[in-house]
């Protein structure tokens, strides 16, 4: 006798864009195209507001425009970098698919820099957008067919400097990744431990390998290195 398959668990879903009409459809096409697979569980309007409903939600995708008001000015970017140590309710990073109107090359490259996995524009397809939410929800990253070629030049314009950073990078593992961010951002060690659930001294710990790895000095060294590499 065989086995019924196990149910698939939703892609929990928080969708974030400053015009409520698109968040409406966006909604009502990715539940009509992909019932039951999709979850949104929450939407924000603005920088502060998906920051905190990302914080409390712990979705395992966001669909997030580059254009947002709020934060210190920067749209997406200031989402994603609130969010850098933020864990979905799966205990993997947060993943961020960009959903933008603009194509720019500056928004594009900024989110990704920022840590998106991905960047699609509005014109795609409900049942494509769904299978693009799953992708980056597995861990891939998914670009719109025109930006692809445009992402990979001009990254590979950069190689040398993308090189640098990655090797010293390489260094630190996902969790000293993590402490680093939040160390250079001016937390302090209370700070960090509550934001990622360890004990202060774990964090410590974490703070002591990381300048060691990176033969740095003091936590202002740190964050001199993390500014030179826009990681913060």
């Amino acid at each position: 006798m065989k086995t019924a398959p196990a149910p698939t668990t939703p892609v929990r879903v928080v969708l974030v864009d400053d015009h409520k009409m698109f968040r409406t459809g966006v909604r009502a096409e990715l539940t009509e195209v992909a019932p039951g697979l999709l979850d949104i569980v929450g939407e924000a309007a603005d920088v502060d507001t998906a920051i905190k409903v990302i914080r409390a939600e712990l979705p395992d995708v966001v669909l997030l425009d580059v254009h947002l008001p709020g934060g210190n000015g920067r749209g997406g970017v200031d989402v994603l970098q609130g969010c850098v140590a933020v864990d979905s309710r799966r205990g993997v990073p947060v993943r961020f698919l960009a959903l933008s109107v603009s194509d720019a090359a500056e928004d594009v490259l900024a989110v990704i820099r920022a840590g998106s996995r991905g960047y699609v524009t509005k014109s795609i397809t409900g049942t494509d957008l769904a299978a693009a939410i799953k992708r980056v929800a597995d861990g891939d990253a998914v670009f719109s067919p025109r930006l692809a070629g445009f992402v990979l030049d001009a990254f590979g314009v950069a190689a040398g400097e993308i090189a640098e950073v990655d090797e010293e990078l390489d260094r630190l593992s996902q969790r000293e990744r993590e402490v680093m961010r939040l160390i250079a951002r001016g937390y302090q060690y209370k700070e960090v431990a509550r934001e990622l659930f360890i004990s202060v001294k774990t964090v410590e710990t974490h703070v002591s390998s990381v300048l060691r790895k990176l033969q740095l000095s003091s936590r202002h060294e740190l964050t001199a290195w993390a500014m030179g590499r826009k990681l913060i």
